[in-house]
């Protein structure tokens, strides 16, 4: 049994998505996001980010985690944001103790949907579909975040296999 956390980051809404995989199934605990409101100075924003990241690792006691790699090819400013945030979320991972794994979101597509090209709506069905949920989860941070999370867990099973040589 293994319950992994993902992370979409980001300083005003950072998603977050527990999965557990039993018996080869997938299975949500918990998703969701932590905000930070935008006239909160960033060093707060970041501080808020960190102990409520903390405080979910803490209650949930996950073993790895998985974190979007993010690129922006025109905004510099939002792209200096999400790194901070990013930085952040890695060193309260680490800080935890646990793995970390990072991929990009091509990469988390190809492992969700199967196809990297894959739009965002056909990767929330997706994610939906393998977690057996109703509706897609809301907002689409928590959304992504679970994907990342899920492709973790696919991208662990094929490296287990390499590694095995199967």
């Amino acid at each position: 049994m293994t319950l992994v956390l993902g992370l979409d980051p980001g300083t005003a809404i950072t998603g977050y998505g527990l999965v557990r995989e039993v018996d080869g199934q997938l299975e949500t605990v918990d998703y969701g996001v932590i905000r930070t409101p935008a006239d909160m100075p960033l060093p707060q924003r970041l501080q808020t980010i960190f102990h409520d990241l903390t405080a979910l690792i803490q209650t949930h006691k996950p073993q790895s985690a998985a974190v979007e790699k993010v690129f922006f090819s025109s905004n510099a400013k939002t792209a200096m944001s999400v790194g901070h945030a990013r930085g952040v979320q890695l060193l309260a991972l680490a800080e935890a103790g646990l793995s970390i794994a990072e991929y990009t979101p091509n990469e988390v597509k190809q492992a969700t949907v199967g196809y990297g090209g894959a739009d965002k709506y056909q990767m929330q069905q997706m994610v939906a579909a393998l977690l057996n949920l109703e509706d897609i989860p809301r907002p689409d941070d928590a959304a992504d975040a679970l994907a990342v999370a899920i492709c973790h867990i696919n991208t662990s099973h094929f490296q287990s296999l390499i590694d095995t040589g199967y």
